[in-house]
């Protein structure tokens, strides 16, 4: 799964949506899932982004490949 750029998303990546909206990629289906967004809450989307968005809060892209997402900024890694 990548952004049309080509870039694989990351968890807190700042997004661009239709070039007018912003969001943040909050899980990654079937790959990244912070404890807010549980996997098992969401293994029925079966691929995809959840984006958590200024226009319409939570909104998941089955296929961010094939829609208008541009990465604004990468997230800050996490310390561990």
């Amino acid at each position: 799964m990548r952004y049309a750029s080509g870039e694989v998303p990351r968890l807190g990546d700042r997004v661009a949506i239709d070039a007018r909206y912003r969001g943040t990629v909050v899980a990654c289906i079937g790959r990244d899932h912070p404890p807010e967004y549980p996997a098992a809450e969401w293994a029925y989307l079966e691929r995809g982004l959840l984006i958590d968005t200024d226009f319409a809060g939570l909104v998941h892209y089955p296929d961010p490949e094939h829609e208008p997402i541009t990465l604004i900024a990468r997230a800050t890694p996490r310390v561990v």
